[in-house]
């Protein structure tokens, strides 16, 4: 308040009159503020408007970037074992086996064994009734009687008639037709001697014995049946086998066949006998690939000296052959096919140490369910491809993720 009572009563003077009185604006300075000012607006502008559209745009750029690299999962090819074992279905025989037929005409009279019935070798199986063959031997030797009566009075005139012509008492001509008779009835003698034996030998046929020891596995005949000779009228009368020594026959796939030598051992299964192997040995192969099914047919021997195994059974061969040194082991999810042939993508190092795909041309070899054998085409090295696209192509970028990665990145 004293302020105020100073300046009341001191008396004013014309500095402070000039000092009162309004100044003219200063122009330049606040054109540069208003230019601060549009900057200040524009920034702000471009910083909450543009900046975060160019931000989106390299986002969705380097998004879209990223999506087209493909993320795949990669294995490494497994060698092959040295010898690998392959499970074959095997045919099971016995080693000689054969039909019994009739060689006669006739009834069946008696049989003496059945199936299942072990017989030794020349043993009685059956006989058979033949009546018209024994009419004919009958006949045949009644001819073969009177062919000798006749070629002994030949014989005896013949040796009148040479005595006689010593002394010119016949001519040289009754002597010479003498021995010609007795000749002539020495031949009839012959062919009747001949057609004795052909009956006696039908005759016998009466009577079926076993050609080698064995098993009666059938029985087609019974007491009364017709039988007719030969092998196109009906069935064999029985069936024989041996079962002391067994063939098993295996078809080898082709690619195994160079493998498949004689002398290697297999060991073979039973679905009636779980958790048993019986050894077998290869004898003998077919030296030709079958062009219908291109497998290689091999023989097994396999002794039976009890008869445990049946003849005609199937069984599963284990056979461990010798593998091919340079074959490897793929998952099947890892093969492409394609129309230029089969194909695996393995991952390798392209420019810029970006990771790109390759396919690879290979050749399998065994199919063992969930994998394969990969005879050429591979070094073992290889990043395969895990379920590869369809889509993939060679010089492809990809990028390689762990197989529980869910965001794709790389390892």
């Amino acid at each position: 308040m004293r302020v105020e009572e100073e300046s009341v009563a001191r008396p004013l003077r014309a500095d402070d009159l000039g000092r009162m009185s309004p100044t003219p604006p200063d122009r330049p300075k606040r054109h540069w503020l208003i230019a601060v000012i549009v900057v200040v607006v524009a920034a702000i502008v471009f910083i909450s408007g543009v900046l975060p559209r160019v931000k989106a745009r390299e986002t969705l750029k380097r998004e879209t970037q990223d999506l087209a690299v493909a993320n795949v999962v990669v294995v490494q090819p497994k060698k092959a074992a040295p010898s690998q074992e392959l499970v074959l279905p095997a045919n099971v025989q016995p080693y000689i086996s054969a039909p019994i037929y009739a060689r006669t005409n006739g009834y069946l009279k008696r049989w003496y064994v059945d199936i299942g019935a072990r017989v030794r070798q020349g043993q009685l199986l059956a006989e058979i009734e033949t009546p018209e063959v024994d009419q004919q031997l009958q006949q045949a030797r009644a001819n073969l009687a009177t062919a000798e009566a006749n070629l002994k009075l030949s014989e005896i005139t013949a040796t009148r008639y040479q005595d006689l012509l010593k002394t010119d008492s016949v001519a040289k001509q009754d002597t010479d037709n003498a021995i010609g008779q007795y000749n002539a009835n020495k031949a009839i003698v012959q062919a009747q001697q001949a057609n004795v034996r052909q009956l006696q030998q039908l005759q016998s046929f009466e009577k079926i014995y076993a050609p080698f020891s064995g098993v009666i596995t059938a029985r087609n005949t019974d007491i009364g049946a017709l039988i007719s000779s030969g092998t196109s009228a009906q069935a064999g009368l029985f069936q024989i086998a041996q079962p002391e020594k067994l063939r098993v026959y295996v078809n080898v796939p082709q690619a195994y066949s160079q493998g498949a030598k004689p002398g290697l051992m297999g060991e073979l299964t039973f679905p009636e006998f779980p958790g048993k192997r019986f050894q077998g040995k290869l004898v003998r192969t077919a030296e030709s690939i079958d062009p219908a099914s291109r497998t290689l047919l091999v023989e097994f021997s396999v002794d039976n000296p009890t008869g445990t195994l049946l003849s005609g059974a199937y069984a599963e061969l284990h056979l461990k052959i010798p593998g091919i040194a340079s074959s490897y082991i793929v998952p099947v999810n890892t093969l492409l096919f394609r129309a230029e042939g089969l194909r695996v993508a393995a991952v390798t190092q392209g420019q810029n140490n970006a990771k790109q795909a390759e396919l690879l041309p290979v050749t399998i070899g065994h199919d063992y369910g969930s994998e394969v054998e990969i005879v050429s085409g591979l070094t073992g090295n290889e990043q395969i491809v895990v379920n590869p696209p369809d889509s993939i192509v060679s010089g492809q970028q990809v990028r390689v993720v762990t197989p529980n990665s869910k965001t794709g990145g790389a390892q």
